[in-house]
Formats: structure tokens, C-alpha cells, sequence
């Protein structure tokens, strides 16, 4: 029996996650779950799994489930206290690290201080604070598997192989729901549009990123700190099949790809079991049905935000979390109407070069540095920037 905590539960990976568990509750118990706002669904998962602790967003949210679940026995906190106290619980082996944005580095670090294994699913943990979590991932002996499908794809073909035998990875990517439009279809596209994946059923900020590649800039500077190697023998490719999930070319000419159905289950079991692997009732992958497999390369004019991320990797220090937050906050605005899609893009390129880059010695340091970039972002958007 592995107890678990699963910080972001009525997110999208935590919802998978609980339906896993459900599926195998000899092997898994719920010790502690984390939520935003979404306290309906939270209570549902209250009732069913039995956690031992809570934790919601904000002091009204925990007063209403309070309510509601009067009589209870469960605790329920609030705030980054309350993340915190879930992220360490003493009973606690693995923590399901599936909060999005850089809201979730706190916890996820304090989980890593306490010795307990990671399941990540949140990269932005890596993109502000690389170099710091891995560090504290080795100091203190923990594992850190990771959830997304092309991470997990990786962390498998790299299984049994020599580190120093890897020539470089191939990120897959959907290409989104704009892969064949032209700039000017892209400047009229609507949150709505944006929020329609062709592949994959995600959260609105996930989705979002996706449409604009962002998400994919994520993946490359995860990547990056998850193998250890570095931005320029790390590439993309567009595979709007989503079949292959990521690839590793090794040196002798060899590449080893992870293949399954666009499902974010087989992932997350992985992360759970490794290295054993569960007996999940997935439909299989038939190939003899899956029809051509496609692969291009992406195009960085059209999509410019995967080159920024580049960009913030090869300079590194403070610049990767000012992107992060900039890009947080151009989303938000994005599907609140303030700027168009567009404008994702122009937002997070004008912010990182209003930036001056700053060593991240600490983590109070690279939430300065996540703070600047919000508040530049805000300006830049009351000044007009759309």
C-alpha cells in the first residue's frame, strides 16, 4: 500500500490519478488532497476516498466545505500553510505534484525537504527553479518521476541505457488546434477556439499553452533538468497523430520511442507503480488502425513562443521564471478578453527584455523573480499592449 498526496485533485491529471486509484485501492490509499475552488468536485472526492487532510485555496472555501462536511472527520485547511502541511504529511510517500502554474513549486519543494518522492506533473516546478529542486531532489535521495506523456516517454526509453550514449531528445507535440492556420487566422483566434484540442481533454491554462506552444517551451527547459542535457540536443517535433509520445536518439544511430493512445492514464500508473507497471483497462494501441504517422518540423514564426522558451533556457538564471510568470499572466488575460491570442507571444517577449537576469540562489529568489514578472506583465497589459 503506497500513501499518496495529490496536490491539484480536481485538475484534470488529479481526477485521472483518484480514478487509478480507485481502480487498484489495494495498492494506493488517499492520505491528502489539494484543491482550488472547485469544492463541489472536492467533496465528492472527500466522500469517496477518505483523505485524512484538506486543503483549498482560500479561508471561505474551507469554511463552506467545513459545512458541509460536518461531522467529518477529515481536516481541512486553506492556503500555502495548508499546501505545505499536505506536502509533508508524515504517513506520505509520493506526492502527485499536479497543482498548474508556479503555485505548485512551494509545495512540491517542501516535498522533495521531506524525502518524499515526486510525481510530476507540474513543470512549471522545473522551468522557475531547475537547478534548486534538482539539487534537493539529489541531496536528499528522493526520486522524481515524471507524469507528462512526453517526459514519461523519455524517462522509459532511456530506461537501461548510459546517460553518455544519448546523441539527443525528441519532444513530440499535437501542434494544437492552429497547426495549419496562417497569422492572420491566428490573430482572430477566440478563447473558445483555443480551448478545443484535437488530441487531448486538459485544463484551460494547459490547453491554452498548447494552442500557442508554450507548453511545449515548458516541456523543453523540464526536460532539460529532468536528463540533464542540455537546450541544443533537445528537439521538437510536430506529430499531430499523438501515437509516439517522445523519443531518444542514442549516439549509434539507435532511437527508442514510447507508442500508446493519447490517454494520460498510462503515464500518470507509470509514475505510481515505477517500476512495476499496472494492469490498466486502456484500449490498446492497434497501428494497423492508427492510419500514417506524421512528423514536421515546428515553425517558430507562427508559434514564436516555443523559441522564447529556448531562448530563456540559454540564458538561464532568473529568465526562464519571469517567462513562466509573464506567460501565466498572458493566458489569464487572454481568455478574460484583454489581449488576443497574439498577444500571448508580444506580452512574454517584451517582459523578458525588460528583464535583467538575476542568479536564483534561493527559492525566495525565484519567487522575486516569478512576482517581477507578473507585475511587468500587468503593466505592460493597463499600458495597452493587446
Amino acid at each position: 500500500m503506497k500513501n499518496l498526496t495529490i496536490l491539484g485533485s480536481t485538475g484534470s491529471i488529479g481526477v485521472n490519478t483518484l480514478e487509478i486509484v480507485a481502480e487498484f485501492p489495494e495498492q494506493y490509499r488517499v492520505i491528502a488532497l489539494s484543491a482550488g475552488k472547485n469544492i463541489d468536485l472536492l467533496q465528492k472526492q472527500i466522500e469517496q476516498f477518505r483523505p485524512e487532510v484538506v486543503t483549498v485555496a482560500s479561508a471561505r472555501s474551507a469554511e463552506e466545505l467545513s459545512v458541509r462536511l460536518a461531522g467529518s472527520s477529515v481536516r481541512i485547511l486553506h492556503g500555502i500553510e495548508g499546501l505545505i502541511e499536505c506536502a509533508t504529511h508524515p504517513d506520505v510517500e509520493m506526492v502527485v505534484a499536479a497543482i498548474v502554474g508556479a503555485a505548485g513549486l512551494v509545495p512540491t519543494m517542501a516535498a522533495v525537504k521531506a524525502g518524499k518522492d515526486i510525481a510530476l506533473a507540474n513543470k512549471e516546478t522545473l522551468v522557475a527553479a531547475g537547478s534548486l529542486v534538482m539539487d534537493e531532489v539529489r541531496r536528499q535521495r528522493v526520486r522524481m518521476i515524471p507524469v507528462d506523456s512526453e517526459h514519461s516517454a523519455i524517462f522509459q526509453s532511456l530506461s537501461g541505457q548510459r546517460s553518455q550514449d544519448v546523441r539527443r531528445l525528441i519532444l513530440t507535440a499535437s501542434g494544437g488546434p492552429f497547426r495549419k492556420h496562417g497569422l492572420q487566422q491566428l490573430e482572430s483566434v477566440t478563447p473558445a477556439d483555443a480551448l478545443a484540442h484535437p488530441n487531448w481533454d486538459m485544463g484551460r491554462k494547459i490547453s491554452i499553452d498548447s494552442a500557442t506552444m508554450m507548453n511545449k517551451g515548458l516541456e523543453v527547459i523540464e526536460a532539460h533538468w529532468l536528463f540533464d542535457v542540455p537546450a541544443d540536443r533537445i528537439d521538437v517535433h510536430i506529430h499531430p497523430e499523438s501515437i509516439v509520445h517522445s523519443l531518444v536518439e542514442y549516439r549509434d544511430g539507435a532511437v527508442i520511442a514510447q507508442l500508446g493512445i493519447p490517454d494520460m492514464k498510462t503515464p500518470i500508473a507509470y509514475a505510481l507503480a515505477w517500476p512495476q507497471r499496472l494492469p490498466l483497462k486502456q484500449e490498446p494501441l492497434d497501428l494497423t488502425t492508427a492510419g500514417r504517422l506524421q512528423f514536421e518540423p515546428p515553425d517558430h514564426e507562427r508559434f514564436p513562443c516555443l523559441r522564447l522558451a529556448y531562448e530563456a533556457l540559454k540564458v538561464g538564471d532568473s529568465l526562464p521564471a519571469v517567462m513562466n510568470a509573464a506567460n501565466e499572466v498572458a493566458v489569464d488575460s487572454f481568455l478574460a478578453g484583454k489581449i488576443g491570442f497574439l498577444g500571448i507571444p508580444r506580452l512574454i517577449e517584451r517582459v523578458m527584455g525588460n528583464h535583467q537576469r538575476e542568479e536564483l540562489t534561493t527559492l525566495d529568489k525565484v519567487l522575486q523573480a516569478d512576482r517581477w514578472g507578473r507585475r511587468e506583465a500587468r503593466s505592460l497589459i493597463d499600458g495597452g499592449l493587446k
